[in-house]
Formats: structure tokens, C-alpha cells, sequence
């Protein structure tokens, strides 16, 4: 294993890449903590050596793209989807000749689709790997042994796993099903996280809420999607749904729901919000005691009433 964190073992990883016909690529990247994922590791196994570059020191890694887009040369990948997406979101890159060996047991008929059972069953090799390492902070430097030992396990044996599932697609006629999948998971590309217009009303306890606290739960949700989006953090570490509910329920007391730092930044937005719909409900219901308006509710009533007395008539 070799960490690329000089140009002198960049320079290495490129003439080994100049001489390989075979690339097995993985990656670790943070999508528990940030709002937008933060990829944090390649991990690019090529003829006996696997090499661990690092998006976040600053290393020009541009010349991937040509070897990830070079059709001549294999890359191989364990449900790619994520990877690719965003490999291409952070540089570009484009993908040809890819083989997702995730994809490949499912055309095969596997059911447990796992990179440690395909290695077992097709590899004869038992992986052991840590869910403490898999969660851990990849974003966080130095990496750790385990951190490091943990990345390059996989993309070590994908070479052999991808020998022994293209013999399997070959035997059973899937070899063309196979590359027209590979070639849309090539084509994957990253996706912005859009607001769900409904997400608000899927929170445990919104129908416990009267009418007033519901839109300014709604309000609430909104501005948090915002917020986090914003400060690139994960929604539910900005702000719980707990918090967010209680907040909508006692206006008058933000300070038990948010931490005195979330006070001091976001405290005279959340006042804003608060009022605004505090004058908006008090509009809506005075709009509703208004005579005038309810006469014209009342006539409007009748004339629909009218009409479909005819429409039974006739």
C-alpha cells in the first residue's frame, strides 16, 4: 500500500496506471455529517500495488480522468453508483469500460449482494472489517493504521472477484445485459439534494400540532434545509426533529431547544419566522370574523348550491 501524498509517489502511481490493463477503484467519503457528501479517500489498486490518494491535501489528482475514461483499461468497482457520482461531481471525470461487480452478482442471482460475501464465495477469502472504522471520521487527518488498513482491503481483491464473475456472465449469455448496465452506471451523475415539500408532515408529532404550529413547523423545516445546505451540515446534527418540533410548540422559550451558540446565530431569524406567522395566522383569522367575507363565503355557497340544484333537476 502506498499513500500518495508527495509528487514523487504521484509520479510513481502514474507509471504504474501507464502500465496497467486493470484498475479496481473504491472510496470512503462522509455522508452521515455533511450535507453534501465529503468524499475523503481514492483507493486505486493497479498491477501489485494499492495507492491511497487524498482529495483533501491539495494534490492535483486531474490525471485520474485519464485512465477512469480510457476504454482500454477495466475499472472495476463495488456498486459504483456513489463513487462515480462523486468522482464526477468533485472532478469531472468521465467513466467508460467500467465493470460493478455488485451488479454483476445481481445478474448472477446472488441475493446477498455484499462485497465480504462476493469475496468469500467467489475469492474463497474471508474479509474482517470493522463497522467502528467504517463509521469512523474519514475526514479527520492523520488517518489512522486502521483507517488505511480498512480502505485498501477491498479494491485488493476485486481484480480476482471481477476474473471470476466475468467467466460467470460469459457461461451464462449475460455478458451483454452486464455492459448495458455497467454503461448506465457509467453514466451516473451527482444529484443536489432537493427539499421535500411534504418531508414536514412525515415528522412524528406534526398532528399533534394545532393549525397555527403547523405552518410554523412547515416554516421551520424549510429554513432548517436551507440552513444546513448552507454550513454544509448534516440536517439532523444542525437541527434535530425533536428540537424542531418542540420549538414550534413553545415559541416563547427557544433557549431549552437550542444550544446558546445556535442562539447567538440563528436567534433573530427564528424570531423573524415566528413572527411573521404569528401576523399571518392572527390575518387569517380575523379574515375569517370578517363579515364581509363571510358574506361573500355564504353567496358563493349559495350560487354552487343553486347550480347543482338545477344539474338534479334537469
Amino acid at each position: 500500500m502506498l499513500l500518495v501524498d508527495t509528487p514523487k509517489k504521484l509520479q510513481h502511481a502514474i507509471d504504474d496506471f501507464k502500465r496497467a490493463k486493470v484498475l479496481s477503484i473504491d472510496t470512503e467519503y462522509d455522508s452521515f455529517r455533511y450535507f453534501k457528501e465529503k468524499l475523503c479517500l481514492i483507493q486505486i489498486h493497479a498491477n501489485t500495488t494499492t495507492y491511497v490518494f487524498d482529495p483533501l491535501n491539495n494534490l492535483d489528482l486531474s490525471f485520474l480522468g485519464k485512465y477512469f475514461g480510457n476504454q482500454q483499461i477495466v475499472k472495476i468497482l463495488h456498486a459504483a453508483d456513489n463513487d462515480i457520482r462523486l468522482l464526477k461531481r468533485d472532478y469531472k471525470f468521465d467513466f467508460k469500460n467500467i465493470f460493478d461487480t455488485h451488479r454483476a452478482a445481481l445478474l448472477l442471482g446472488f441475493k446477498q449482494l455484499s462485497l465480504e460475501k462476493m469475496i468469500t464465495q467467489f475469492v474463497g477469502v474471508e474479509l474482517k472489517k470493522s463497522k467502528k472504522i467504517q463509521r469512523s471520521r474519514w475526514d479527520n487527518r492523520p488517518l489512522t493504521e486502521e483507517q488505511l488498513e480498512y480502505a485498501v482491503q477491498d479494491v485488493i481483491y476485486l481484480p480476482a472477484l471481477y476474473e471470476k464473475q466475468s467467466a460467470e456472465l460469459n457461461i451464462k449469455d449475460l455478458k451483454d445485459a452486464a455492459r448495458e448496465d455497467f454503461a448506465k452506471i457509467a453514466a451516473a451523475n451527482w444529484q443536489e439534494k432537493r427539499i421535500n415539500r411534504y418531508g414536514h408532515t412525515k415528522i412524528k408529532g406534526y398532528y399533534c400540532l394545532n393549525d397555527e404550529q403547523r405552518e410554523l413547523f412547515k416554516k421551520f423545516y424549510a429554513w432548517r434545509f436551507h440552513r444546513a445546505k448552507e454550513e454544509n451540515r448534516a440536517i439532523f446534527m444542525f437541527l434535530p426533529d425533536k428540537n424542531l418540533l418542540e420549538l414550534a410548540q413553545d415559541t416563547k422559550n427557544p433557549e431549552k431547544y437550542l444550544s446558546q451558540r445556535k442562539l447567538n446565530l440563528y436567534g433573530t431569524e427564528i424570531e423573524q419566522i415566528i413572527r411573521e406567522n404569528r401576523k399571518r395566522h392572527a390575518q387569517s383569522n380575523n379574515n375569517a370574523l370578517n363579515p364581509n367575507v363571510l358574506n361573500y363565503k355564504l353567496s358563493l355557497y349559495g350560487i354552487t348550491f343553486a347550480l347543482k340544484t338545477v344539474k338534479l333537476k334537469d
